[in-house]
């Protein structure tokens, strides 16, 4: 016998389940909250029933489905951020099984939708000539341009994540001997990043500008208040159009505050920097995530070729001596 509605379920997975037992993180609660959004919208318009009529037996594996499909093909949601929404579901779903054992089949049936496979192309980057044209973008004469450029300075040298640059407050920026700022990454990880000479000096004048007080972000809104996602994703936009007329190699290039991460990464694997150096700089949990940037950069392909040497063997092409062996090396 079912003894929750859809609705209860719902709202003590995110009070009791991911808060209160599991500690999970605001950008965890974010993401999983905007993924029911979309969820509860959708499966509103198509049963005609408002979010907080729908049962629990009405999200099925065909409605479901069919919403995966739809954050593809409507939204253009690519497979990994489809994979992102469908972890959310699955995760409310385990919760369900404990919660109502009566719904036992209903979860099996959920939990067993499996991720989408995705081509893992290479990262992009900038190259420090794009770089350069990116920073010479922003109006030094306005304050917005101010800000801008030492937020793009502070983001090419450091490498913070779009979500700890918007909540990096003054406080948590340390100039002087030993200049680093501070950050809470993934899993509430706090880290310590240094500045360059040059970073803590763009950092330290624009600072000096601000009359706020510690808590406060470093890099505030018109109106004082942190900036938003979408705030700072349109902030590098704007800047990058500017710089692709001084610099055509960016407008092959898709760039996103993410992009710019990727380019201090890059930055140091290119002067030799170890990669579980780099893992630590970026916050990773493990070098497997730094690895994709070895990959990423043909130079370094290119040195290790030069650096082997020949063996004196004449290649030979495997021949196999027998015809289902040959078949076989036709598959």
């Amino acid at each position: 016998m079912i003894t929750s509605s859809f609705q209860s379920l719902l709202q003590r997975f995110f009070t009791d389940r991911l808060l209160k037992q599991l500690g999970a993180s605001p950008h965890t609660v974010a993401a999983y909250r905007d993924a029911f959004r979309l969820l509860l919208r959708f499966a509103s318009e198509r049963l005609k029933r408002r979010p907080s009529e729908i049962r629990i037996e009405d999200l099925n594996v065909a409605l479901l489905g069919k919403f995966l499909n739809h954050l593809e093909v409507n939204r253009g949601n690519q497979p990994r951020t489809r994979n992102n929404r469908l972890a959310a579901i699955h995760a409310f779903f385990q919760y369900v099984g404990i919660s109502e054992p009566a719904l036992a089949l209903q979860c099996q049936r959920v939990l067993a939708i499996p991720a989408k496979r995705y081509q893992r192309r290479p990262v992009e980057f900038l190259a420090e000539d794009e770089a350069g044209a990116l920073l010479a973008a922003p109006n030094a004469e306005t304050w917005i341009g101010r800000r801008d450029r030492a937020l793009l300075l502070l983001a090419i040298q450091t490498g913070l994540r779009n979500s700890e640059i918007t909540a990096l407050r003054r406080e948590d920026v340390q100039l002087g001997v030993g200049a680093h700022l501070r950050c809470f990454g993934k899993g509430r990880k706090m880290r310590c990043t240094p500045l360059r000479p040059d970073v803590a000096a763009v950092l330290k004048e624009w600072l000096a500008e601000q009359n706020a007080g510690p808590d406060k972000p470093v890099f505030p809104s018109s109106n004082g208040s942190r900036l938003s996602a979408d705030a700072l994703q349109r902030l590098v936009a704007k800047h990058v159009a500017t710089a692709r007329r001084t610099c055509p190699s960016l407008r092959t290039k898709k760039v996103t505050p993410h992009t710019l991460r990727h380019g201090a990464a890059m930055a140091l694997l290119r002067r030799g920097v170890d990669l579980s150096v780099i893992a630590l700089w970026l916050g990773h949990e493990s070098t497997e995530t730094t690895q994709v940037y070895l990959h990423a950069d043909m130079k370094l392909k290119e040195q290790a070729l030069a650096r082997t040497t020949s063996s004196g063997i004449a290649p030979h092409r495997f021949r196999p001596p027998d015809p289902l062996l040959a078949f076989l090396e036709t598959l």
